[in-house]
């Protein structure tokens, strides 16, 4: 499950699909498994494709002192480190949402519900079809921009944006770097924590692409793999 001889400092984990079970309900097992890791001094960061609000009361309850990476990189935040630094222009995002709505016959161009909140990008139904989006986009204005789908929504974003991108403004918070780091996801937009991490794990449930590009599969869902990881990681300490 981990390289021989290693001991991550610190832990990058998605949230939707990673820590969440398969009804999309947060894991609770998950949950005291992070806080085992916090408690022997492995900060958790959460990078995640979700809005900056969700994911502080997360980490609040939680009691995870690791920055966190919202919105796929596009928000970094921690509040002992000042005001968040974005690395997006939503609104810019959800204009090319609008434009979409007139080019796809029935494309809703509000999107899911936490765009109320978004600041970096815009996120349109994982409903919609994907390969249009993609098309359209690519002769549109906003021809430079990254689509990407999730588990849960289809990302309109500025290419600038990823979590590997705003995980190495998170370490550099910490003052640690990918060498030091274990990512653990499910979905594309992992990938490119995974590509920075030393080391990445891909729960069971996880996307054929991520999988792919792993260094280790849990064979358990979701929620359910991260006790066992985290297992792993305290018995290198012991």
């Amino acid at each position: 499950m981990l390289p021989p001889n290693w001991t991550p400092k610190v832990v990058a984990i998605d949230i939707d699909g990673t820590i969440t079970d398969e009804n999309k309900k947060l894991h609770t097992e998950a949950i005291k498994a992070l806080r085992r890791l916090e408690e022997a001094g492995i900060p958790v960061i959460l990078a995640t494709g979700n809005v900056r609000a969700i994911v502080y009361g997360l980490w609040r309850f939680i009691g995870l002192s690791g920055p966190m990476v919202c919105e796929n990189g596009g928000v970094v935040w921690h509040p002992d480190h000042g005001p968040p630094i974005k690395r997006g222009d939503g609104k810019e995002a959800q204009k090319a949402a609008d434009w979409l709505s007139t080019q796809i016959e029935g494309l809703d161009p509000q999107g899911i519900t936490t765009n109320a909140w978004r600041e970096s990008e815009w996120c349109l139904s994982v409903h919609e079809d994907l390969s249009e989006v993609v098309r359209m986009i690519q002769s549109s204005p906003w021809k430079h921009y990254d689509v990407v789908r999730t588990g849960f929504a289809i990302h309109l974003m500025e290419p600038q944006i990823s979590k590997g991108e705003g995980l190495k403004i998170a370490l550099k918070m910490l003052n640690l770097t990918p060498e030091d780091t274990l990512a653990i996801g499910d979905a594309p937009n992992d990938l490119p924590m995974f590509e920075l991490a030393h080391w990445s794990i891909a729960v069971g449930g996880a996307f054929e692409s991520v999988i792919t590009k792993s260094d280790y599969t849990s064979q358990l869902p979701h929620g359910e793999a991260i006790k066992p990881i985290a297992d792993a990681i305290l018995e290198t300490i012991d």
